[in-house]
């Protein structure tokens, strides 16, 4: 059975949706591919016209992507470069950022826990040794015309990637494919809940429980009307950003259901799970806001005016601290005791 499809128009009732579904289960629809509708994106951001809070680190270009690594504290933000290739900025504490040039060009970023960063691209994966700088390419068997764009790695330490003609490829060590299933149109984020793939397709704006040995979909779920990015966070949640419905989407993996669900204006995007509280920009508004999720709806506690392009969030649970990385080119905003626990 097909992921939940998404057909036109995007605000299709719940009877069309039933009947995709039940078309996505029979034996005609196996070899063709999913119905998709065109992605979302973020907003194109007004200027700032308000200091925002905290202090502004620069960094070279517009960041596409960016993580955090608590193993070494470092902040890593990933930029286009020339002829093909990535900027990956190293930021760790008021030290000079370091910059690893990447090529090819990478797509997506996950820390491995062990002072590395993942960067998945064509044919495989990049690991950047933080302590060093150094980046080492790893080819994924039988992959090397694959274009990558989604990386995450399970609890037992196996990577998960997916690509951009719609494959998860479950890893049984660095390089050898365990299994690879293609039951989507584009896999374009990936985060883990133990040994529990979730997968984001824009296209089909759904998302997907794949079983721990990576074999088949668990579960399927439309995720509103145009959902375009996803974190995980420290509680088993895993957070949803539906920028064209204007929401904040909020589920559970075992199994994948939809938990809370609530209207987040002005073009949401930019995400970040934390042990407290759910961190969501607004790319319309120029503003970051951070939710708790403990009571089953979402509650404001704190909102921050932001950089211009908030599209990328990190958290350090650690020292409470929130990173915002503009996607226009205007650096990273670090906002100390954000959560304001302390």
């Amino acid at each position: 059975m097909r992921p939940i499809l998404a057909g036109q128009p995007v605000r299709a009732g719940l009877v069309a949706l039933a009947l995709l579904l039940s078309a996505g289960c029979t034996s005609h629809s196996a070899d063709a591919p999913p119905p998709t509708i065109e992605p979302a994106q973020a907003a194109v951001s007004p200027p700032v016209t308000v200091t925002p809070t905290g202090e502004i680190r620069q960094l070279p270009g517009r960041a596409e992507a960016a993580v955090f690594d608590p193993a070494t504290a470092t902040l890593a933000v990933l930029s286009p470069a020339p002829e093909g290739r990535s900027t990956l900025s190293l930021v760790t504490g008021n030290r000079p950022v370091r910059d690893v040039a990447l090529a090819p060009a990478a797509t997506a970023l996950a820390p491995d826990g062990h002072g590395a960063i993942l960067a998945a691209t064509r044919g495989g994966y990049v690991r950047v040794d933080i302590a060093t700088a150094k980046a080492d390419k790893i080819e994924v068997d039988g992959a090397a015309d694959t274009v990558f764009t989604a990386i995450a790695l399970r609890a037992d330490g196996r990577p998960v990637l997916g690509s951009s003609d719609g494959a998860l490829y479950t890893l049984g060590d660095d390089h050898t494919v365990s299994v690879r299933l293609k039951i989507f149109a584009r896999v374009d984020s990936l985060v883990t809940q133990g040994n529990t793939a979730v997968v984001l397709d824009r296209g089909q704006t759904s998302v997907t429980a794949v079983n721990p040995d990576g074999t088949k979909a668990a579960q399927a779920l439309r995720a509103g009307e145009g959902a375009t990015t996803m974190a995980a966070d420290a509680r088993g949640r895993v957070l949803v950003a539906d920028t064209r419905g204007d929401e904040l989407l909020v589920f559970g993996t075992d199994p994948l259901i939809m938990r809370q669900r609530y209207p987040v204006p002005a073009a949401p995007y930019g995400l970040a799970g934390s042990a407290q509280l759910a961190w969501v920009s607004q790319t319309a508004a120029n503003t970051v806001i951070g939710y708790d999720l403990s009571t089953g709806i979402p509650v404001e506690k704190v909102r921050y005016r932001t950089v211009q392009q908030p599209n990328s969030l990190a958290y350090d649970d650690k020292t409470d601290t929130l990173y915002v990385v503009s996607g226009s080119g205007a650096g990273v905003q670090v906002i100390h005791d954000a959560a304001g626990r302390r």
